[in-house]
Parts: C-alpha cells; sequence; structure tokens
C-alpha cells in the first residue's frame, strides 16, 4: 500500500512500546508524530503479566492518536525471527522463486507450512551473483504478535524484523553510502549485529544486553531487579560511579568478545569488504563510556545516531523528548519507511491469508469499472471470437506439439532444480565439524608450548622441590636458584594482530587483570565524576610519548589474526633480570615453525618485559600473599580444631590488615615466606612479559642450502 500519505512504524520492545508516524512531503517523508510508552515492568521480567503490558501499552497509544487513513507496519524481535543469507546459482530469472522456496526448504529449520516466510534479492552492479535473504518465523508468533494490534483495530500492512527495519532506515539516511559498516544495536536482552552496505547484508543476535548488566548489579549490590535497573539508569550521576561501572565490566567485555568475533567471522567470509566504521543504536548506549570503550577495544570509530532525514516533529516538546529516545526508536522509523514503499528490503512476514485480503480490498474499487467496459466490449468480442476459433482450429497440431516440447523442458528443469544444491548443506556441516577438530587442541598446544619454552632448574634443584626436600633445596642460596615461577597467564583474541604489532614504535601496555581474575579487555573507569576508558592496548602512548598511528580494522586479507598473551613469572634469582632478557625471551621466540613441526599452526612473533620488580616494592601482590595466608591459617585453624577462632573474619584491608587472631601471635612478615623453605620472598624478582602469537603462519621451508644438500645426496 505504499500510495498510503500517512504511516505508523510501531515496534514494541522490551522495555517501551516505540512509535514514529511518517509523513509524504513532496519526495521525501517527514516524521510528522511520534510516541515513547514505557512498560511498567520489562517484558521479560513480567512472565504472566506480558500479555496485559503489551495491551496496557497499545491501548495508551491508540487513546492518544488518530489513525484514520493511516496504515502500520509492526516490527518482530531478531532473536524470534529466523534469517539466512545464500547465494544462488545462475538461472533465468523466472526461475528464481522456485530456486528461492527449494533454498527455503533446506534452510528454515521447521516445515514451510509451519512458518510464514519471505525472502529478498540482493544484487551487485559489477557482479553477476545474486545472494537471496531467506526470513522466516513460527506462524503461531505472527499470528500473536499481529493479534495485539488487530484486536485495537490497526491496519497492519507489513510485519518486518527489527534488525531488518534498522537496515531499512540507516540505508534511507544514506548512511551505508560509504561503504560496508557495522551496526550495533544492544537491546533489552539482545544484541543485533548488522554489517552491510547498500548491496548486502549480514547480521546475527546474541545474547547480552541492557538486562545483563543490570543482573551484573543486582548480584553485586544484593538489589531488587528494579532497583539495579535503576542504580544502571543513574550511574552517571551517583557517587558509587566507580564502583557501579567496576561491576558492570565483565559484561562489558563479554560483549567486546562476541562482536570480535563476529567481525572475525565476517571478515573470514567476506575477504573483499571493509568495515569502515560502527554505528551505535539501543538505550543501553546511554550508558557512559560504553561507546568509548567499543572504539578503543575494536579499534573502529563508533557513531552515535543523533539525527534522522526525516526530521523530528514540529511541536518542540515532543521534538526535545524524540532526541532523547532517538537511539532506541530507529527501528520504528525504518518499519514506517517500509510502509510508505520506500525501503531497501521490502520483503515482510505479514501472512498471506492477510496479504490477499489487502490485495482484494484494493482491487474491488476497479471492479464498477471493469464491469461497465464489459458490456460495453461484448458485442465487438463476439464477433471476433468466431474467426479467431477457426484460426485456432487449423493450427492445434503444431500446438500440441508445442506443448509437449514446452512439458518436457518444464520437466527437466525441476529435476535440475530438485538436485541442483544438492548436499550443501550437509557440506557445510562437516566442514564445521572439521574445523572443531582441528581447533580442538590449539589451545592446549599453545599452553603447553608457552610452559615448557620456561628454561627448567638444574636437575638436582629440580628433583628437591618435586620431593618437597626443603633442606636439599636451601643446599642453593636463593639467589642462585634457577627458578622461574609462572603465576599466571591471560589471553587476548587479537583479529588484526599483525597489523598491530607492526605499528611503528608499538608496544602493549601492562595488563590490568588481577590474579585468578577472568581475562578481560583492558578498562578503567576513572573517577566518579568522569567515568571513562583508559587507552586501549592498541592505544597507549609510545616510549616518546607520541601515539602510534591507529588500524582502521582487521587485516583484510584475513590473515594475521592471533593473540596478545600476557605471562606473570616470578623468580628468586639475583640476575632474574638478564636470564628473563637472554634465555626466557630467546626460548619463546623459539616457538616458530620448524623442521619437526613445520605446518605449526601459531608462531611466537615478538616478546616484550612490561615490567619489572621485587615484590617487596610491589603493594598489590604483598596483599594477595597476606590474604592468602590469612585464609590458610583460618582453614588450618578450623581444620586443627583450635579454640578461639572466630566462624568469620572482617574482609582484610590494605590500609590496616591488623593480626591473625589464631591463638598464636603472628606477624604479616609470615605471609611473604615460602611455603616450602620459610625464606622471605620480598627480595625475588616478579615479571610481566607479553608475548604475540600470530595463528595460521607460513609453512617451515628448509633454508636453499639444505634443499640443495639433499639433492645431491
Amino acid at each position: 500500500m505504499a500510495s498510503a500519505r500517512y504511516a505508523w512504524g510501531i515496534d514494541i520492545g522490551n522495555r517501551a512500546l516505540k512509535a514514529v508516524k511518517l509523513a509524504r512531503d513532496g519526495d521525501g517523508l517527514r516524521v510528522e508524530d511520534f510516541e515513547f510508552i514505557e512498560h511498567e515492568t520489562i517484558l521479560s521480567q513480567a512472565g504472566d503479566n506480558k500479555e496485559a503490558l503489551i495491551q496496557t501499552a497499545l491501548a495508551n497509544f491508540v487513546q492518544r492518536h488518530t489513525f484514520k487513513g493511516t496504515i502500520c507496519s509492526i516490527g518482530v524481535s531478531g532473536q524470534n525471527s529466523f534469517a539466512r543469507f545464500v547465494k544462488l546459482p545462475p538461472v533465468e530469472e523466472k526461475k528464481i522463486p522456485e530456486i528461492v522456496r527449494f533454498e527455503a526448504i533446506q534452510q528454515i529449520p521447521f516445515p514451510l507450512d509451519d512458518v510464514e516466510w519471505s525472502y529478498q534479492l540482493f544484487r551487485q552492479a559489477d557482479n553477476p551473483e545474486v545472494e537471496v535473504g531467506i526470513f522466516a518465523m513460527r506462524k503461531e508468533l505472527v499470528n500473536q504478535h499481529i493479534k495485539y494490534f488487530t484486536d485495537f483495530d490497526l491496519n497492519v500492512q507489513n510485519v518486518q524484523m527489527n534488525p531488518l527495519a534498522v537496515y531499512n532506515a540507516l540505508a534511507y539516511d544514506g548512511r551505508f553510502a560509504d561503504g560496508v559498516a557495522m551496526v550495533i544495536d544492544v537491546g533489552t536482552d539482545n544484541t543485533d549485529l548488522l554489517i552491510a552496505d547498500n548491496e548486502s547484508i549480514w547480521m546475527r543476535s546474541i545474547p547480552i544486553g541492557g538486562s545483563n548488566f543490570t543482573d551484573a548489579l543486582v548480584k553485586a549490590f544484593k538489589l531488587n531487579f528494579v532497583k539495579a535497573e535503576d542504580l544502571k539508569r543513574n550511574a552517571a550521576t551517583s557517587k558509587y560511579a566507580r564502583q557501579i561501572f567496576q561491576h558492570m565490566r565483565p559484561v562489558f567485555a563479554d560483549l567486546v568478545a562476541e562482536i570480535q568475533r563476529s567481525i572475525g567471522f565476517y571478515s573470514s567470509v567476506h575477504r573483499e569488504a571493509k568495515i569502515t566504521k560502527i554505528y551505535s543504536l539501543g538505550g543501553t548506549f546511554k550508558l557512559p563510556g560504553l561507546q568509548k570503550y567499543l572504539q578503543q577495544n575494536l579499534q573502529l570509530p563508533v557513531e552515535r545516531i543523533d539525527n534522522l532525514a526525516g526530521g523530528a516533529p514540529a511541536d518542540p516538546k515532543l521534538a526535545a523528548v524524540f532526541g532523547d529516545n532517538l537511539v532506541s526508536i530507529v527501528g520504528a522509523y525504518g518499519l514506517a519507511i517500509q510502509a510508505l514503499g520506500a525501503s531497501t528490503v521490502s520483503s515482510s512476514l505479514l501472512p498471506r491469508a492477510i496479504q490477499r485480503e489487502r490485495m482484494w480490498q484494493e482491487k474491488t474499487k476497479w471492479f464498477g469499472l471493469a464491469a461497465s467496459l464489459f458490456i460495453a466490449g461484448t458485442v465487438a468480442v463476439g464477433a471476433r471470437w468466431f474467426f479467431e476459433d477457426l484460426q485456432r482450429r487449423n493450427s492445434e497440431g503444431t500446438r500440441n506439439k508445442n506443448t509437449q516440447i514446452l512439458g518436457e523442458a518444464n520437466r527437466v528443469s525441476t529435476a535440475w532444480a530438485g538436485v541442483q544444491g544438492f548436499g550443501e548443506r550437509e557440506r557445510v556441516i562437516v566442514g564445521n565439524l572439521q574445523a572443531l577438530i582441528q581447533g580442538k587442541y590449539l589451545w592446549r598446544d599453545i599452553y603447553m608450548d608457552l610452559i615448557t619454552a620456561i628454561p627448567k632448574p638444574p636437575a638436582e634443584l629440580r628433583a628437591a622441590l618435586q620431593k618437597g626436600d626443603a633442606e636439599a633445596v636451601k643446599r642453593t642460596p636463593r639467589g642462585q636458584r634457577q627458578i622461574i615461577q609462572i603465576d599466571e597467564i591471560i589471553p587476548r583474541y587479537d583479529a588484526a594482530l599483525k597489523v598491530h604489532i607492526e605499528t611503528p614504535n608499538f608496544k602493549p601496555r601492562a595488563a590490568t587483570v588481577t590474579a585468578g581474575a577472568t581475562p578481560a579487555p583492558t578498562m578503567d573507569f576513572g573517577a566518579p565524576s568522569d567515568p571513562g576508558m583508559m587507552p586501549s592496548p592498541m592505544q597507549q602512548p609510545m616510549d616518546d610519548g607520541s601515539t602510534p598511528p591507529q588500524p582502521t580494522g582487521p587485516d583484510p586479507t584475513g590473515k594475521g589474526r592471533g593473540f596478545m598473551i600476557t605471562m606473570r613469572l616470578t623468580s628468586p634469582m639475583a640476575n632474574a633480570v638478564a636470564y628473563i632478557e637472554n634465555d626466557v625471551k630467546k626460548a619463546l621466540l623459539a616457538i616458530q615453525p620448524n623442521p619437526s613441526r613445520p605446518n605449526l599452526r601459531y608462531a611466537v612473533k615478538n616478546v616484550w618485559i612490561l615490567g619489572r620488580n621485587q615484590v617487596a616494592a610491589d603493594q598489590n601482590r604483598k596483599n594477595r600473599l597476606l590474604a592468602d595466608y590469612m585464609a590458610a591459617e583460618k582453614e588450618r585453624a578450623v581444620t586443627a580444631g583450635v579454640a578461639g577462632v572466630p566462624a568469620g573474619r572482617p574482609p582484610f584491608m590494605p590500609n590496616n590488615p591488623g593480626v591473625l587472631q589464631t591463638g598464636a601471635p603472628n606477624s604479616n612478615e609470615e605471609a611473604y615466606k615460602d611455603r616450602l623453605t620459610g625464606e622471605s620472598m620480598l627480595e625475588d624478582y616478579e615479571f610481566e612479559v607479553a608475548i604475540a602469537i600470530e595463528l595460521d603462519p607460513e609453512a617451515y621451508k628448509p633454508p636453499a642450502s639444505a634443499v640443495a644438500q639433499a639433492a645431491v645426496k
């Protein structure tokens, strides 16, 4: 119904009903009206009250607006929908629907009779290949969603997946004109990822959203969901901002990791495409620092959508509310664009029965005119019929032969369509299983190589350590013991490792993950008054104070990916500094494809000594040693049944550690002693070593001289 003058795009999200009304304005579209009705409770937390909340929001919406002469386009969750993108074989244009149906049967994991499905063709001007997007949703889910609107007599003309509605909005506004861009739409329960340009789309939904940040605060501060949500929304002005953001850090890290995985997968499949920027959408982006954090860790510019080509409502008050909620209503804007026939993607999950009903209503007004024309032409048609019937009988033999040939052609074409893509799905499954098998032992092998590369103590000292013979160990002075202890190994995946480490003057910064914590991207939330982000490891200043030129994204060739691994080491050796700089570094750099392992799947490209210090100068290390000692003392005392040991201890405070109450006098110095020998560890050295490990390096090739000698033999 592209001829309509007004259209509403309505998106009922987990948090609110969002609606945008567009009107035709010359050759363009203009925002006429807008609505944002927040639910009393997040729908995913409402349980059996979910339908009542939706009906209440729609009742309020309908009460505030008139809908005469207006059509509606509604959105459905990408998480509850299905999307696949398939390249079609070269076929005639008229055969495409038949091939697409065959692909839909193969791709959709439900019988076609159980789903509403549609498709969209994507063509590139300089490429003869045709890609088709196949979209589907279970019929019962579609019908239930439509019923919410038809119960209020709203004229629903389109049902579209929210990620595609967002694409339509940004494509209409020309956001993909400069090339491939990524869209991150963080919703309440999930995040929709789009990577697209004007001629193609790739999309994925990941189960991380605003509720995950709230859940982290629920667990950290022992609050109910409503209070934790309020705490999250007001984090920027809270005096506890630092603590709030610190507890949300793991969710930030998980979100970044999933986005990096998606970028890596897209780059491996679309090697010629290069993502130039990221658009951020969703109410969660109101969290201070999230946009900046993504930009620093993804190494791509992140742009927040702050205006639409359709403008804003004319009413200044309404325009202000419209601007405040702009990041949440882009999907509704895209839905209205499709309703008025101006969208790039025109597919719809509206049930076919309703589509036929709409088409019938459109055609009814033409029936009267058609009837009058029929009566006027009846006489002329009757005379002509006799003449044409005579010609038809004379050519009957030729017509029968042509019909036979056409039938055989259709039979052969149908048979070919049935086997053309046969086995493709199975080949994909087998390929995925093979990839899983190939990578099954990757981390085990990397960790084993890192551990075995660290030089071992002399045989006599090693045997004494294994037996736990303190006196035998002490025969070698502590400062002369060639012992390197691995305290921690922290990996971080980098889709553009090679690009980063080859940047002039590049040097990774020290890791900020505490011992025992889950590795996460570098992040510091700053002071409560200004919660911000520290530079990511790839953005730190160089030794000369300058900032290196930053790569714009992953290596476009799809290679050069790898891991930046941080190892924390401790040694009692007096010459540990030189030992680490020479022997240990040399041993790590030797992890390369070699004659005995020519096809090794990884290689150490560089090693940096980020920090070295004595334990005595590291208050954080001393605090951990003391905390570990206190826990061990408590467990020992409880196990031994010492009288007077309290059931619990006050938390350890670095500035006032106090004295252990285990029935006997203790000194904090006990915590800093070697558990085996009883010697002080304060003079030991600790190191932080960064190791760049590139995946998929070139296989080992023997030197030319060795090849020549082998040929002579």
